[in-house]
């Protein structure tokens, strides 16, 4: 967490030309700090400008320990990931400086916890409460961040000019500081960054707050209760900088243990997910109370069931990733918002700024380790296809490649301050004593960070690059003096040495790009791989892992022996992002433009050739992902331009899902033949977010799609856009009803592209069927209509059929299954018999005495929807078709029609019989 150097000058408000009184000066620090301590980071904004650090807030657990505890030896890796015992009653904010169990004053803690469990959140908690009065303790609270501090070298300052620098309002009062004794309260946060030297050779004793001193020798002198010796002091730090303060100068050690008790994870999972600005769905739709309900609880049951993601959520950080991701799937998106970008500012929020070790000379980036040793175990249990890890697995790749003390005391801090963060032991029956990342997700983001970094090098291209790198630098110089003796000297060997020194490093490039190659053919093999072909999409599976929600599949009867890694080849291409690559620069692990560049040209070579094939829709969208996730149109409009169909039927079209496909799709130029987004879930705002998709669809498929009157505005709509191309529009099986209607004809009578409409059981009855009949001659270009099973009778009906047969361009029209008697089925009939060229009528499955060509699409309907249809009033309608079948095959005495008749015969029995009806 990062604190600024002083507040900004539009926070200081009026009167600063004056000498403020101390009580004033306070209140007006007191305001300052609130301003500046409840400013979100960017990170934290996308829950919306309502969201306040005290709205949300859940205090880790804080347990008190001693000395001898935190001297013991670490742990074996097996041990140091347990839960922490239970030992002293946890400790309030408030009681910090409660006296210890002797009874004699505390004026030093030291508050420590790993990466991840709440220590900079705690602080800005206890500023703020400070702020707001609910730290009566302390008159006076004055925090600094030790990164700052740091920042500022060996530079002298004194005590009151770092004070005055920073909090402006305090300047005329500082010298009252003394005065304040216990109640002014120093904080010291990221202790970490500082390298404290307590011997007096190497930090002289000062007393004077107005002596400049270099930040850490007041800091020291502060501690040691030389300068303002009854002053309170809290600091916190991670555990491996514990020591860097001598145990005699602390009153008490306080453990920050995150969220060991699951109440604290469901209490905070309640409070954030139920803030004003996490309930929106998509389109700024307000998500139902009870549908807020349904998705806290099903992640509190999932935390009671003691799965994974409980001891995941032990840490606090992990508790804003679950509620970040929730976010993501659930809530409107904000522009340019992917996965990679929240996982790459979670990983932000916690190493931003962050050192391995401040006291170690190559002053290491956190990150930049975890990537290489993480992202090494992350990878190799991709490629390996495994998420469960023994300890020899952890410690191979941890001290991989160590030789030197300083290495293993590189290793030594990481293991202390930042492996608990990233490993979490596995609380899953059969994998007792084995290790998972944290979440399944941060395993796929760390190998796709450890290939895209370039880290993942084989023996020849470690020792090539060397060799490379050497002949090109002595090479320059070699080539210089081989010239001019070339010149003065007939040696034949020299000009074949010379153009040896320029092959070898050309020879050792074309190494490197073989290898981005095979890393584009991996990342493409992964994302294709047919195993996976009918498992959910991987948000669905992002959001089963968080809510305990099992997906279907391949072999329902038997478990999946192979892991899935679907989101590894998606946090590639998202890694590769512009946005992502500047965040990750910021975390010490810069990706160069010109390896994204080329690793982007090989992935798109490797999709040309293998993404051209049919994949099923759930594998399309996580092909579309990957593109968003990209977030590179001109890369995805020349490795999408061959796709010609966008077969979506089946997945459940979240807001989220529908923003993706618009982002991906919408801005494309070529024509889509066809879009099948039928039994989707899709609703009004779906249809809208999708409408740049529509407009490049030729045949538009939304069946069961339980779209309603309100969805046809939207329609209506995308029928009157002048750049509507639509020709065949399905929205059978949705309860359009006759309201639904009265606005389509309206899409209709200005519409010039539509040919074919489907209309077949959207509940349209008698006032449907005559609206259309009333405004069917306003269009001039449909072909085939279809309103079938739409329950109407027998004068609507008729009336529909005359304003058909009036219409230039109608060729067939669908009426069976309607309500209608056997006398206007035969009205029907000779109606579309009587004037040559007219629209043809499709009643039923018999054309006079033979069967309709049109059998095999009335049946066919009936087969696909079986299990959607009333079952009682579809076996009455087959009923009725086989007695019509039955007295044409007695009224014929032609074989062939016979033989044709009894073959759709034995077509409807088969139906009934699945319907639990009579066969015969």
């Amino acid at each position: 967490m990062r604190w600024g150097c002083h507040l900004p000058r539009a926070s200081w408000g009026p009167g600063l030309g004056r000498v403020l009184q101390p009580a004033e000066a306070i209140q007006r620090h007191r305001q300052n700090l609130a301003e500046w301590f409840s400013r979100l980071p960017r990170e934290e904004r996308q829950f919306g400008p309502t969201f306040a650090l005290d709205t949300v807030h859940v205090d880790p657990v804080i347990r008190e320990s001693s000395p001898d505890e935190l001297l013991r030896p670490l742990a074996e890796l097996a041990l140091e990931h347990q839960p922490p015992s239970a030992g002293l009653p946890p400790l309030a904010l408030s009681q910090l400086f409660d006296p210890d169990a002797s009874g004699r004053r505390v004026q030093t803690v030291v508050l420590y916890g790993t990466v991840g469990t709440g220590k900079s959140t705690l602080v800005r908690k206890m500023v703020l409460d400070w702020c707001h009065g609910r730290l009566p303790a302390f008159k006076l609270l004055i925090p600094f961040s030790c990164e700052d501090l740091s920042s500022l070298g060996p530079a002298p300052a004194s005590l009151c000019q770092l004070v005055a620098q920073r909090y402006t309002a305090l300047k005329e009062t500082l010298p009252l500081m003394a005065a304040a004794g216990s109640r002014l309260l120093f904080v010291f946060h990221g202790l970490e960054h500082l390298n404290l030297d307590f011997r007096l050779v190497g930090t002289g004793l000062c007393s004077d707050p107005e002596e400049s001193e270099a930040p850490a020798a007041i800091i020291v002198n502060l501690l040691r209760k030389y300068m303002l010796p009854e002053a309170s002091i809290l600091v916190t730090t991670r555990p491996s900088a514990i020591g860097r303060i001598p145990s005699k100068y602390v009153g008490r050690y306080g453990k920050i243990c995150g969220f060991s008790d699951t109440n604290l994870q469901k209490l905070y999972f309640q409070l954030r997910l139920n803030q004003p600005d996490c309930r929106h769905g998509a389109g700024g739709v307000s998500a139902t109370p009870a549908q807020r309900d349904h998705l806290v609880q099903m992640l509190s049951r999932n935390l009671e069931g003691h799965h994974q993601i409980a001891a995941a959520c032990f840490l606090p950080s992990y508790c804003w990733l679950v509620c970040a991701t929730l976010h993501f799937l659930h809530a409107p998106t904000p522009a340019g918002q992917t996965l990679t970008s929240i996982y790459t500012s979670f990983l932000h929020l916690n190493f931003s700024g962050e050192m391995l070790d401040s006291t170690d000379p190559s002053k290491l980036s956190l990150m930049a380790y975890a990537a290489r040793t993480m992202g090494k175990l992350a990878y190799e249990g991709v490629s390996s296809r495994k998420t469960y890890f023994s300890e020899e697995d952890v410690r191979g790749c941890l001290e991989a490649g160590i030789q030197t003390e300083e290495e293993f005391q590189l290793l030594h801090v990481f293991r202390r301050d930042a492996l608990r963060f990233f490993l979490a032991p596995c609380v899953e029956p059969g994998h007792l004593g084995t290790f998972v990342f944290t979440v399944p997700a941060m395993q796929e983001y760390l190998a796709a960070l450890y290939i895209v970094l370039g880290l993942r090098k084989t023996t020849l291209q470690r020792v090539g690059k060397e060799v490379a790198e050497l002949v090109g630098r002595v090479g320059e110089d070699i080539s210089l003096v081989l010239g001019i003796m070339a010149k003065l000297l007939p040696l034949r060997a020299l000009p074949l040495l010379f153009n040896l020194l320029k092959v070898v490093p050309r020879v050792f490039w074309r190494v490197v790009g073989k290898s981005r190659e095979a890393v584009a053919q991996a990342m493409v093999l992964e994302m294709f791989r047919e195993e996976d072909y009918y498992n959910d999409d991987v948000l669905d599976q992002m959001g089963a892992s968080i809510l305990g929600v099992e997906g279907p599949r391949c072999h329902p009867d038997e478990p999946t022996e192979d892991e899935v890694f679907e989101l590894f080849p998606i946090f590639m291409g998202g890694l590769l992002s512009a946005h992502n690559r500047v965040v990750l620069a910021q975390l010490g692990c810069p990706i160069k433009t010109l390896d994204a560049l080329e690793n982007a040209q090989a992935i798109k070579r490797k999709l040309g050739k293998l993404g051209r094939q049919v994949l099923p829709p759930s594998e399309l969208l996580d092909h579309l992902f990957f593109h968003y996730e990209f977030q590179n149109q001109r890369f995805s409009a020349e490795v999408l331009g061959s796709l010609r169909q966008l077969n979506l039927a089946g997945v459940r079209m979240t807001p989220l899902k529908c923003t993706v496909v618009a982002a991906v799709l919408g801005s494309g130029r070529h024509a889509l033949d066809e879009v099948n987004l039928a039994s989707c879930q899709l609703d009004p705002a779906g249809l809208r977010t999708l409408r740049p998709v529509f407009l490049r669809a030729q045949k538009l498929g939304l069946q069961l799609n339980s779209l309603g009157p309100e969805a046809c505005r939207d329609l209506r709509d995308l029928l009157l856009h002048d750049q509507c191309q639509v020709t065949t529009l399905r929205l059978s099986n949705n309860p359009l009803t006759a309201a639904g209607v009265a606005l389509l004809v309206e899409g209709l009578a200005g519409n010039t592209s539509l040919k074919h409409l489907s209309l077949l059981h959207t509940g349209l009855g008698d006032e449907g069927l005559e609206l259309l009949a009333a405004q069917l001659d306003r269009n001039q270009q449909l072909q085939e209509l279809n309103v079938a099973y739409n329950g109407a009778g027998d004068t609507a009906a008729l009336a529909l059929a005359k304003a058909a047969r009036e219409h230039p361009s109608l060729e067939l029209l669908h009426l069976y299954f309607n309500e209608l008697s056997s006398e206007c089925r035969q009205a029907l009939r000779d109606l579309g018999s009587t004037t040559e060229g007219s629209a043809q009528v499709v009643v039923s499955l018999t054309e006079g005495t033979a069967v309709s060509e049109y059998w095999s699409v009335i049946l066919g309907e009936v087969q696909r929807n079986l299990n959607s249809w009333d079952r009682g009033r579809v076996r009455r309608h087959l009923e009725l078709l086989l007695r019509d079948l039955e007295d044409n095959r007695g009224g014929t005495l032609n074989p062939w029609r016979k033989a044709q008749l009894l073959r759709v015969e034995g077509e409807v029995r088969a139906l009934l019989e699945q319907l639990g009806g009579p066969g015969s």
